[in-house]
């Protein structure tokens, strides 16, 4: 049966995300930086609890996948904690009065980055540690110094409960103020937080539909907050004609891999391959695509929809089965299709679109010219890759101005289903892939969306914020009159 919280839990649980987040906001980034790695360590320690709850409620496999994700979920806990620690979150800015100033005498003024308010974050269903209860979103609107209230995905609501209450106990028992993180439950619910005034921005990883549906509330409510939404992407490889020639069967075999990883369930799964006519590569793909073992995807309903999708693929003209994947309830083998660019171009939105499971569309194109027009031709994403050589400068060169408009995130020889949580992180592109292309929801920079800029003109020393003291009493890296 599924969890509904109720009205009067729900107003619960905005008055007291409302009620904390002064004194959460209030907070040094030194005492935040405690909190997230009381929570991270807590996980840690839930890890024989939570990993078969995982297991039982995704059908995602113990080990080494859900393993794996809860420490890359209390990893990226504990990075946060080194992002506040470093202090160049805040953006601290300092000008001195400037009676020379060119433009006419300067005021003082500094500036810095303040939380944005209580957080609404919708949970993912694929990723039940890193994109859900204490994933990337919580994480760095913690650590930005805003109150969580996390909306629980009903694909593993019993997970959801008891890591919500393993992260809050840990971070009250940290210091953090009551009502900092809670955990609620339904669809109504969630549409109902989203219209709360209480609530100041709010951050999903989902559907394009049910995505746009929750943007188009946020920015009509009478105060218009801010909406981060990943949605949805195809994710294009490009492979040159001299990478087929000098590693044509790692690049196949690698593709196959990539694309079946998790039953094909990732948001950066590949799912269009370009590769040049004659490319004499079918047979090693049918091999590698075949060997992949059949996977049950997270549930009845993803399982239907993908269902619904690879049958609406096939019936495209000009379409045609590499390798016909099987079929045995909310279990698949995957799938490989294949095409012209000039079918694809004439093949409307079911060549176009993302289909979330285990299969993928290879493209073949005549020339570059040919493969531009293709590239052109698609929405925007998370990742665009090229499989290539060195040699092939010529070729990919005049290519990187289409695949720089489609994707947030370029990759070389590498595999877009790795996404790695780090500084330089980029997970975010143009819509559909989000809703704010100029953001990430992966790596350090994610804690700019819940952070809000103020500038502070003539204020004596003594009112102004420890950021921006002339004493500069936490250390923080700032500039100075234009010098950092």
């Amino acid at each position: 049966m599924s969890r509904e919280t109720s009205a009067p839990e729900l107003e619960s649980v905005l008055a007291a995300a409302a009620a904390a987040a002064r004194p959460f906001a209030e907070s040094t980034p030194a005492d935040r930086a405690q909190w997230l790695a009381a929570a991270a360590d807590a996980l840690d320690a839930a890890a024989d609890e939570l990993i078969p709850l995982a297991h039982q409620e995704t059908r995602l496999p113990a080990a080494p996948r859900l393993k794996g994700e809860l420490a890359r979920t209390t990893f990226q806990l504990r990075l946060f904690g080194e992002v506040l620690r470093d202090g160049e979150f805040l953006g601290a800015t300092v000008d001195h009065a400037d009676p020379a100033w060119p433009m006419g005498a300067r005021p003082d003024l500094r500036r810095v980055l303040v939380p944005i308010g209580p957080v609404l974050v919708f949970a993912a269903s694929n990723f039940p540690f890193a994109f859900s209860v204490a994933g990337g979103d919580t994480a760095s609107a913690l650590a930005a110094g805003c109150p969580v209230v996390l909306k629980a995905h009903p694909g593993h609501e019993e997970l959801s409960t008891r890591t919500g209450e393993i992260v809050a106990q840990a971070l009250t028992a940290a210091g953090a103020p009551e009502g900092a993180f809670a955990v609620i439950h339904g669809v109504e619910q969630g549409v109902a937080a989203l219209k709360d005034p209480r609530i100041s921005a709010a951050a999903f990883t989902g559907s394009v539909p049910g995505g746009r549906a929750l943007f188009d509330i946020a920015v009509s409510r009478p105060t218009p907050i801010p909406f981060y939404g990943e949605l949805g992407s195809v994710n294009p490889v490009v492979v040159t004609p001299g990478a087929v020639a000098a590693r044509g069967e790692a690049v196949a075999k690698g593709y196959a891999g990539s694309f079946s990883l998790g039953a094909g369930q990732f948001c950066t799964k590949p799912g269009l391959l370009f590769l040049p006519e004659g490319h004499g590569l079918d047979d090693t793909l049918r091999e590698a695509v075949s060997a992949v073992a059949q996977q049950e995807m997270l549930n009845d309903r993803i399982a239907a929809g993908f269902a619904q999708k690879l049958a609406d693929l096939r019936a495209v003209s000009g379409v045609e089965s590499v390798v016909e994947g099987a079929q045995d309830g909310d279990a698949f083998t995957p799938s490989l299709l294949a095409t012209t660019a000039k079918e694809f171009l004439a093949g409307g939105e079911a060549v176009r679109e993302e289909h979330f499971g285990p299969a993928s569309l290879i493209v073949t194109y005549s020339d570059q010219a040919e493969l531009t027009e293709v590239l052109d031709s698609l929405e925007p994403g998370l990742t665009a890759t090229v499989q290539g050589e060195d040699s092939d400068a010529d070729f990919v060169r005049p290519l990187l101005p289409s695949l720089a408009r489609l994707a947030g995130r370029l990759l070389w020889n590498d595999w877009p289903t790795g996404v790695t949580v780090s500084w330089a992180q980029q997970h975010g592109g143009p819509y559909p892939a989000t809703t704010a292309p100029t953001t990430t929801s992966v790596g350090t920079a994610a804690i700019e969306r819940f952070l809000r800029p103020v500038a502070w003109q003539s204020f004596p020393d003594a009112l102004l914020p420890e950021a921006l003291q002339e004493a500069n009493p936490w250390q923080l890296p700032r500039r100075v009159d234009g010098t950092r």
